[in-house]
């Protein structure tokens, strides 16, 4: 896999590639979720219909206060639509393909249909019936793309804060549910949850203990 530049920031280059070879609706398209031991997988498919806010930038190169600050600005200037798979459709399918599944939801949740999608990573899914471009780092590399990826980012965070007042003692609230320390020590403490990904090796083997 190529090695982007640090310094590289998104921009509309994607876009005018997509409208210069014939598209009208060109929405990006990121996940959030995949690697969590905990929660659902959210995806976000934007299309900007406004010039974005300035600072727009990658999810992670983001702070938390500056991602909640963007999103208000981000619905104003963005058409988006949201997806998200289960920790039991997680489990069923396999994250791979339970992402792709939330990237149909959330292609479908889009107001206008769109003829050309960027998407994040090179991971090719079978379902997309358009032309598209699968872009590596695309959240830094496409203002689209970085757009769906705070938004994705957001939204997920949101729903993980909310299992943390359901479940304290897991960390979610910081953690968003990937394998920290304190996420270690509230599964030895507490359990397993319904909210975990049993098909992830570290819950399935606590279970098989």
């Amino acid at each position: 896999m190529p090695v982007l530049p640090s310094h590289m920031s998104p921009d509309l280059a994607f876009e005018a590639a997509a409208r210069a070879s014939g598209a009208r609706v060109v929405a990006g398209l990121d996940e959030v979720g995949r690697g969590p031991w905990a929660g659902p997988v959210v995806v976000c498919a934007a299309r900007l219909i406004a010039p974005p806010p300035p600072g727009l930038h990658d999810s992670k190169k983001l702070s938390a206060r500056r991602r909640t600050a963007l999103e208000p600005l981000l619905l104003e200037c963005c058409e988006v639509g949201f997806g998200a798979a289960s920790v039991a459709e997680i489990d069923a399918l396999n994250i791979r393909r339970a992402t792709h599944l939330a990237m149909v939801r959330a292609v479908a949740a889009l107001p206008v249909a769109p003829d050309h999608l960027l998407i994040d990573g090179n991971d090719r899914p079978g379902w997309v019936d358009c032309p598209h471009n699968l872009i590596i780092g695309g959240d830094r590399r496409s203002l689209s793309i970085a757009a769906a990826s705070v938004l994705a980012k957001t939204r997920r965070d949101r729903g993980m804060m909310a299992l943390a007042q359901q479940h304290p003692g897991y960390g979610w609230d910081t953690n968003m549910g990937y394998g920290t320390k304190a996420h270690r020590e509230g599964l030895k403490c507490h359990g397993v949850t319904q909210h975990h990904r049993q098909s992830f090796a570290p819950i399935r083997k606590m279970l098989c203990q």
